[in-house]
């Protein structure tokens, strides 16, 4: 099998998985707890990406800038600081270390 038969068969299972949501009844979409699992699940899903990138490099576990300044943006979000300030803070954070060399 080639790179483009396995992206083709992707793409394609991809298109197949989004027809079966049409075949979902309505009413079970409408109930509370399948809106309450859709909104946890979307948290849950973020989160998990933000872990990965956050301390991830290829198959390795790297300890970089990007954790204080995932710190930075936790604790700025916590103190409900508006979301641009809190990317800025965060990218300024992850620079400055970088700069002054304590970590890379």
């Amino acid at each position: 099998m080639t790179l483009w038969n396995a992206i083709l068969i992707a793409a394609l299972g991809c298109v197949a998985l989004k027809l079966l949501g049409y075949l979902v009844p309505t009413s079970w979409m409408e109930g509370p707890r399948a809106a309450r699992t859709a909104d946890l699940l979307t948290v849950a899903l973020l989160a998990a990406l933000v872990g990965v990138q956050a301390v991830g490099a290829g198959q390795a576990i790297v300890v970089d800038a990007r954790i204080p300044a995932l710190l930075v943006a936790a604790v700025l979000l916590l103190l409900r600081a508006p979301f641009l300030v809190v990317v800025v803070a965060a990218a300024a954070t992850a620079a400055l270390l970088r700069l002054a060399g304590l970590m890379v």
